[in-house]
């Protein structure tokens, strides 16, 4: 019996499967390669890379909670042009390699895709929409459909490859987002980013991270990054790469069948390595399993089945 197709294709980058690691949760590959053969990922998802070197928030800046972490990183990387050699290092694996790209400006994140739009290397950009907006006060990006419609515009304008919007599900209608980014120009869409959140350490009697709050990811989240996808998915055309709270192929699958036409992994990263090549495995062992050819035949499934 064949195996099951497992090709997708998000904004005309064709994926030999459906699974990619999340942005902030895979670095440039260095750590992972002695684990498993990058081969065996659809695609790689970089940090999110500023134009200028960051150096992130000052620790603590982690906090484990129940059923998932809250993290402040603060956007640390080594900038733009540090990251050239990085992303054309990774590129020799084959794998399409998408990177993430943040800034406080419209016009920081125009400079970090001008810093690497002449790489064969990018496949596409993710655009994270949840860095907060100097110019606005502060707010996010991502919390202003006229706003984020505006962005996706002008860098539209600053490239010819695919650009994946990538949404904070800390909003009062998502789908309002998403229509906008698709409205100014978006290819496709990633959701959900990580939910803000704290915690407080009882005994010193101050909040855990210095930042004071965080962006909680892991497993807690699963069910919200779920609703908002198959939400999202009847709302715009374009294709959505679904996260938040995936640690293995059936929820990777439960994110499918709710419209999503592949799916990011991060925090279980940090816990199985090996999370992303089991939940290829698991994904095609459901598909053979249940008699279907090919992937694509389980995107949206959940909806077709419930209507």
């Amino acid at each position: 019996m064949l195996s099951p197709d497992l090709t997708v294709k998000i904004a005309g980058v064709v994926l030999a499967n459906p699974v990619m690691p999340a942005s902030g949760c895979f670095g440039y590959g260095e750590e992972y390669a002695p684990f498993f053969d990058l081969r065996r990922l659809g695609a790689i998802v970089v940090k999110g890379t500023t134009a200028e070197p960051c150096a992130g928030n000052p620790p603590p800046r982690l906090a484990e909670t129940p059923g998932g972490m809250l993290n402040a990183i603060g956007l640390q990387n080594p900038g733009a042009v540090a990251a050239r050699e990085k992303i054309s290092a990774l590129w020799q694996s084959s794998v399409p390699v998408i990177v993430n790209v943040s800034g406080h400006s419209a016009a920081q994140y125009r400079d970090v895709i001008e810093l690497l739009d002449d790489l064969a290397a990018v496949a596409a950009y993710e655009i994270n929409i949840s860095c907060p907006n100097v110019k606005a006060g502060g707010m996010a990006f991502g919390t202003d459909p006229a706003v984020v419609a505006g962005l996706v515009r002008e860098l539209r304008g600053a490239t010819k490859k695919p650009l994946i919007i990538k949404l904070s599900p800390n909003v009062t209608d998502i789908t309002a987002i998403a229509r906008a980014a698709e409205e100014g120009g978006a290819d496709a869409l990633s959701l959900i980013n990580t939910l803000l959140g704290m915690a407080i350490d009882i005994e010193r009697r101050r909040p855990v991270l210095a930042n004071l709050t965080g962006g909680l990811s892991g497993p807690a989240i699963k069910p919200v990054a779920l609703r908002m996808v198959w939400q999202v998915t009847s709302a715009v055309e374009i294709p959505v790469i679904g996260m938040g709270g995936i640690s293995g192929a059936r929820d990777a699958l439960e994110f499918l069948m709710a419209g999503a036409s592949a799916v990011a992994i991060g925090a279980a990263n940090f816990t199985n390595p090996l999370v992303c090549p089991e939940t290829v495995e698991g994904i095609s062992d459901y598909l053979a399993e249940h008699g279907f050819a090919s992937v694509k035949e389980i995107v949206g499934l959940a909806k077709k089945e419930w209507s």
